[in-house]
């Protein structure tokens, strides 16, 4: 990146074009990126405790992060020397923050064990409770070892099976766009290797080969070049930027308004009547239209189907036929602690079928694999055959030329286009030079020592509660599921975090005995370090997908990882521990949903009763979306039955749509419409359509969550509300 003296103050970012290998050598961990980062991080973080205590939703928030980095650098005084590998480390670190209060379980495992679990339960003859040192160190033992299990996945899913992690790709398509640089996919690497095989197969006419070779490269690289992306940038950028800014302020402002004006969070749309008796009120939050947007239409039309069924019928009829006679959002005794276990069955149902389905897919894949295996060492023989014939050639080509012009410009032009052709690739991307890659050693040495941390961590909360055998057993779990989890991930842009915790539940039903008189406790604990792997090591691959496809360090993205970690791991903690002292939860504001899924599955996994006739409806209608995960899990795209697939519904959407409030789904269902219209009717010339469409979206949540500081605050103070 050009710098002179005298233009120090600019704050325009000018395009360089620099190889794949260059790339991988500018300065990306660096004090400044790692700070920003940070902040950036810090307030994800607390939007994601806001939410997820709320609705038991998080998100990487990977898109605002990139963007939000992006903009602090362009008004400061260093926007010339901010390079889009330093980005990809910035929304790295945030990531790795921002994900905390998932990972580590504090919206739902942690609020299970304090506020649900019993004293008989705990089989400490009490109540059990975290102090905040509890849970550093418990954050601390689950932090970290999901993102060493990551490290040996990355080229097998990113750079073998090319797996596309859309939120990855989406992100490295939007800092492309800001920095004017362009992206490294695959398709550049197919032209690449059909020209040189190509070449290899006609050694008799190599020279002209490659004469046409560089012509028509720099063509290519001529239509696709960075300086022309980076003449639509500041429009772009601009656009997102004004975007983001509006719906920040937007939902800033309902935040504030309606902390003063609470029923503007519960509008009795439906009549007083549904409101009082069956809860049908319409949540105008902005941040939950947000939401809305980016799940998609399908996704909330599935949750809204569930609300119906579990609140506008279900729910309704164990009442009027005395299976809950108690208030309908009661959860011990009313409508709501009913259809709460057909909300279980449906989502356990649809998480097992899907994983056996998703692991039955990955053997076959890696057998597939295997067979291949001969075929693509040929490849890369004869890939690297070629580079030495090019080689040898522009040698041949350099000796008979030695006496000739030195400024030969056709000559030297076409040496040094070969030469960065060379460097991006198939197999120098495949084979990034060690000095970038994140070694064996310390990816092993880091997989034994975060295993054992997490050994020690689980004994030094728990004490002798939980036997060593339960830890070692939840830890190689968690390991098996976050290769199922990363796989998922890359395939569909969901990390299946919720249905592996329910898995692992089920599976220590049957490893810790019926007697056993902490079995709840220990069953809750293992579902939390099965689930922490998992989100760790999604997140990383994520993130180096993104990093893949821009041209950055590996090992950078590890460290940042593991540099937002250990910040999160105190962050999270203390934050923690601040909404339970200034916030009642569980609460109207705060309900924890996934803290009460994650206890009572634990309680149904290990054989505890149920209410009447929840256990004949739970195994109808468990069954009923079996069968249709199953369908939508083997179905093949090519078949002409694939695309009405859409019209059945999720399982996992519908059962998120039973147990939460109606006012939960109504407003993200209104996102979701937005969010059809926007991909199928709004203005599709102006840039990428689906990128703008997060980043309004982006803004609505950050603005919500960012102000809930300042609503806490007003709250701590004992702030009236009118």
């Amino acid at each position: 990146m050009s710098h002179s003296p005298g233009n120090a103050s600019q704050t325009t970012l000018e395009p360089v074009s620099h190889t794949y290998g260059e790339k991988l050598a500018l300065p990306q961990v660096t004090l400044r990126a790692t700070l920003v980062g940070l902040v950036i991080g810090s307030i994800v973080l607390v939007s994601n405790f806001q939410f997820g205590l709320q609705t038991g939703w998080v998100s990487m928030m990977s898109l605002p992060a990139a963007l939000l980095g992006f903009t602090i650098f362009k008004l400061s005084p260093y926007s010339e020397d901010f390079t889009d590998v330093e980005n990809v480390y910035v929304q790295s670190v945030a990531v790795a923050v921002g994900t905390g209060p998932l990972c580590y379980g504090l919206i739902g495992i942690v609020p299970a064990i304090e506020k649900f679990l019993t004293a008989e339960e705990s089989g400490l003859g009490d109540k059990f409770s975290f102090s905040l040192f509890d849970l550093m160190v418990w954050s601390l033992g689950l932090g970290l070892f999901g993102v060493f299990f990551a490290v040996p996945l990355r080229k097998q899913v990113i750079i073998k099976e090319k797996l596309p992690f859309p939120s990855g790709s989406a992100t490295a398509t939007l800092i492309s766009v800001m920095h004017g640089t362009e992206i490294y996919d695959d398709e550049q690497e197919a032209k690449a290797i059909k020209k040189h095989e190509n070449a290899l197969l006609n050694k008799t006419s190599m020279s002209q080969d490659m004469e046409n070779y560089l012509a028509n490269d720099e063509t290519e690289q001529e239509e696709d070049s960075p300086v022309k992306q980076n003449s639509q940038e500041p429009s772009v950028y601009s656009k997102n930027i004004h975007s983001l800014l509006i719906t920040f302020s937007v939902s800033a402002t309902y935040t504030l308004v309606s902390y003063f004006v609470p029923v503007l969070k519960n509008l009795p749309i439906f009549g007083t009547n549904l409101s009082n008796k069956y809860k049908w009120n319409f949540q105008p939050s902005p941040a939950y239209i947000g939401q809305g947007i980016i799940m998609g239409l399908p996704t909330v039309s599935y949750m809204l189907f569930g609300a119906i069924l579990g609140w506008g019928i279900l729910a309704p009829l164990a009442k009027s036929k005395n299976w809950a006679p108690g208030a309908i959002d009661d959860w011990i005794h009313g409508g709501q602690g009913w259809i709460l276990w057909i909300s279980l069955s449906v989502m356990i149902s649809d998480s097992l079928v899907s994983f056996l389905i998703v692991t039955f897919k990955s053997i076959r894949s890696g057998i597939k694999i295997m067979k291949d295996l001969n075929t693509q060492r040929h490849y890369t023989e004869a890939t690297s055959q070629t580079l030495e014939l090019q080689q040898s050639l522009l040698n041949e080509d350099s000796d008979r030329n030695s006496n000739e012009d030195p400024s030969n410009s056709t000559y030297s032009g076409q040496r040094a286009k070969t030469a960065e052709t060379s460097s991006i690739s198939p197999l120098s991307r495949a084979e990034i030079q060690k000095d970038y890659l994140v070694s064996n050693t310390i990816t092993f040495s880091g997989i034994i020592l975060s295993s054992i941390l997490c050994l020690i961590s689980i004994r030094i909360v728990f004490g002798s509660i939980v036997p060593y055998y339960a830890a070692v057993v939840a830890i190689v779990l968690a390991l098996f599921f976050s290769v199922l989890g990363v796989r998922a991930l890359g395939e569909t842009d969901l990390n299946p975090v919720s249905g592996i915790g329910k898995l692992s539940q089920l599976i220590f039903a049957v490893v810790i005995p019926a007697n056993h008189p902490s079995k709840i406790l220990i069953n809750l604990v293992a579902g939390g370090v099965a689930e922490a792997g998992a989100q760790q090591a999604g997140d990383l691959m994520q993130d180096l997908k993104t990093g893949h496809l821009i041209g950055a360090s590996p090992k950078a993205q590890f460290i940042a990882q593991i540099i937002g970690t250990l910040y999160s791991v105190f962050l999270s903690s203390i934050m923690y521990k601040v909404y339970n002292a200034v916030y009642t939860i569980p609460g109207d504001l705060f309900r924890i949903p996934t803290a009460v899924i994650w206890i009572d599955c634990s309680r149904l996994v290990t054989g505890q009763g149920l209410p009447p006739m929840a256990f004949e409806f739970s195994m109808i209608f468990g069954a009923i979306f079996g069968f249709i995960a199953l369908l939508k899990n083997t179905i093949p795209s090519s078949s002409r039955f694939h695309k009405y697939l859409v019209y059945l519904p999720s399982g996992i959407a519908v059962g998120i749509g039973i147990y939460n409030t109606p006012n939960f789904t109504l407003a993200r269902f209104v996102g979701g419409v937005i969010a059809y219209w926007w991909i199928n009717f709004g203005n599709k010339t102006a840039g990428n359509n689906r990128i703008a469409m997060i980043i309004f979206s982006s803004g609505l949540v950050l603005g919500e969550g960012l102000l809930s500081v300042v609503t806490m605050l007003l709250t701590s103070l004992g702030v009236k509300h009118f």
